[in-house]
Order: structure tokens, then C-alpha cells, then sequence
């Protein structure tokens, strides 16, 4: 019943039943309500967290239940509030989707050749070198399997320091993980070397380069880019492309700096692994999105629990979600 307020079944029974008699003790609670030592202390901890028990003025340091009528209130409170904001984000995203499904129909009405496919590894590489080539302003680029071979950076060096010495803007994305492999920490510091920049997210969505924000080429299936790739030029299309660039540049994090925390202490890795554990994902499927290996999931979820003093993913997701982490 309370379970919108972060209340699990046990917790509730438990908080119910010290309503009932503030004044009994664990043993006593854990003989009225069939509940374990650990799973009380578990509870206790839940409605502590929740601010439904507070410190009672009695020696022995015990708790005491905090009033429904004020601590369940106030939960709710804050459920609706949430609620209100998630609804007004939903709004405000909707209508970014009618503006941009339009435009993009306008367009779409006006220019029959605003996509071009690129058959071929071959074709997408030439089709690149020329953009670079040709670049004015900037080139932009999300990185999801990380930073070229050493073979690959040496044939396309030439054209970034022509590039750059005309003034354009380089700026590339890769997955945090890729901080451990030498291959992209040397990229990188080629990169940087000659005033490009490049930062970290934990998940690159999918591989994309953006000209000059006059064109984008996107891969024809993400899971296998030998097919292939996409140009696209129209205004609806490169709007998004550039959205979500911008957006992952905003909140990456610059290679050569150490990765930030919020004000919970988390970084944007273990929020991102917090959220994709509350979505279901098992640990292999977080462990491709992030880059890392299954182990590495589970101890860093085993750390995020034992952060939380969770003993179960669950318990660790009502905890996170209370807290303000999720």
C-alpha cells in the first residue's frame, strides 16, 4: 500500500506494529510480528531513512515513531511534487517532439535527398575524409568502441592538423571505461597535442560525426557498421544529432581531469549503473553499455549496496531512489 513512498511490505508491518506500541523492544516486535532480528534492524534503518522513526528521549537510545499524519504526509508530499516535475518534463518533451517532428516533415515534403546511404566501410571512410577535408567550423564525434588503432590515427592525421590549423573546432566522445585502455589515452593525448579536445561519458549511445552542423553521418545499424552509414543533411535530423551531442558534452567529463562526484558522492558511471540496474538490466547488458566486464558490475554494485546499507538490488533501489541518487 505505501510502496509509492518508498515503504517496502516488511517496513510497513513494521512501522504499523510500533504505532501500535512504541514502548516494546526488538525481541519483543520480532515476537508480535514474525519478523527476524535482522530483517526489525533492516526495517528500522528503512524508516529511519524515510524520517517515519526518530530518536526517542528514553536512555536506552530507542526510536519512536513519527506520527502518519506528519511523516506519511510528508513523503507524499514529496511523491506529488516529483510527480508534478516528471509530468512537467514530459510536456516540455513532448512538445520538443512535435517541434521537431514537424520540421522535420516540412523538410522532409521540400528536400527528397536529404539521406544518403554510404555502402561500405570504404565509402564511409572516404565520405569522412572529404568532410574533413572540407570542414569550416568544427567536427564533432560520439565514440562508442573508443579511439582508433594507432594505423587508423596515422592516416587520418594529416587532415586533423590541417584542420586545426584552419581554425576548426575538434571535439570527440568516448565511453569512461576507455580511461584504462592505452590505445585511447594516447589518442587522446595525440589529440589534445594538437588542440583538439575529447571527453568521457559512461554510454555513447551510437557512433555519429557531425560537420559544421550542415551534415551527419550515423551508422545504418550501430551493431554492425561494416553495412554502413547514413548522410544526412536535413534540418529535423541534424537537430537531434547535434542535441545529444551537445547534451553528452555538457555533463562529460575532459580527459587529463579527475572524474567529478555530485553532491551524493556518486560519479556519473555509478548514477548511470544505479539507473540501468533499476531498469532491469542484468549485469552482462549493463556491462556492454558501460564497457566493462560483468565482475566489474557486480562489484561496483556490490560497493553502491554496501554505500546504501542494502542488502538486496531492491532494497538498494528504494534507498537510492529516497536519497535523491536515482
Amino acid at each position: 500500500m505505501l510502496d509509492l513512498l518508498g515503504l517496502s511490505s516488511l517496513s510497513e508491518r513494521l512501522y504499523q506494529a510500533v504505532l501500535a506500541d512504541p514502548a516494546r523492544s526488538v525481541a519483543e516486535l520480532a515476537r508480535d510480528t514474525g519478523m527476524t532480528d535482522q530483517e526489525i534492524r533492516s526495517a528500522l534503518d528503512e524508516l529511519a531513512d524515510l524520517a517515519l522513526v526518530k530518536p526517542s528521549s528514553r536512555a536506552d537510545g530507542a526510536l519512536w515513531p513519527v506520527s502518519p499524519a506528519v511523516g506519511l504526509s510528508a513523503l507524499l508530499a514529496a511523491a506529488e511534487d516529483e510527480a508534478a516535475a516528471r509530468q512537467r518534463k514530459i510536456e516540455a518533451t513532448r512538445a520538443t517532439i512535435a517541434a521537431l517532428a514537424a520540421q522535420h516533415e516540412e523538410h522532409r515534403l521540400h528536400r527528397a535527398d536529404a539521406v544518403v546511404r554510404l555502402d561500405g566501410l570504404d565509402s564511409v571512410r572516404s565520405r569522412l575524409e572529404e568532410l574533413a577535408a572540407n570542414a569550416v567550423t568544427e567536427c564533432l564525434s560520439l565514440n562508442p568502441g573508443g579511439a582508433d588503432r594507432p594505423d587508423a590515427r596515422a592516416a587520418s592525421a594529416r587532415l586533423n592538423e590541417q584542420a586545426l590549423r584552419r581554425g576548426v573546432s575538434i571535439k570527440a566522445i568516448c565511453r569512461e571505461s576507455f580511461r584504462n585502455d592505452a590505445d585511447t589515452l594516447a589518442h587522446a593525448r595525440w589529440l589534445t597535442d594538437l588542440g583538439g579536445e575529447m571527453r568521457t561519458v559512461p554510454i555513447v549511445p551510437i557512433p555519429l560525426v557531425i560537420v559544421d552542423r550542415t551534415v551527419a553521418i550515423v551508422p545504418v545499424d550501430p551493431a554492425e557498421p561494416r553495412r554502413g552509414a547514413l548522410e544526412l543533411d536535413g534540418p529535423g535530423p541534424l537537430a537531434v544529432a547535434a542535441a545529444l551531442f551537445d547534451q553528452l558534452w555538457s555533463v562529460a567529463t575532459p580527459f587529463g581531469s579527475s572524474v567529478p562526484t555530485d553532491g551524493q558522492g556518486l560519479t556519473l558511471a555509478e548514477r548511470t549503473l544505479l539507473e540501468l540496474a533499476a531498469a532491469g538490466h542484468t549485469d552482462e547488458a549493463a556491462g556492454r553499455k558501460l564497457g566493462v566486464s560483468a565482475r566489474t558490475v557486480k562489484r561496483q554494485m556490490a560497493d553502491l549496496m554496501a554505500r546504501l546499507g542494502a542488502e538486496s538490488r531492491f532494497q538498494a533501489g528504494a534507498r537510492a531512489a529516497h536519497r535523491g541518487w536515482l
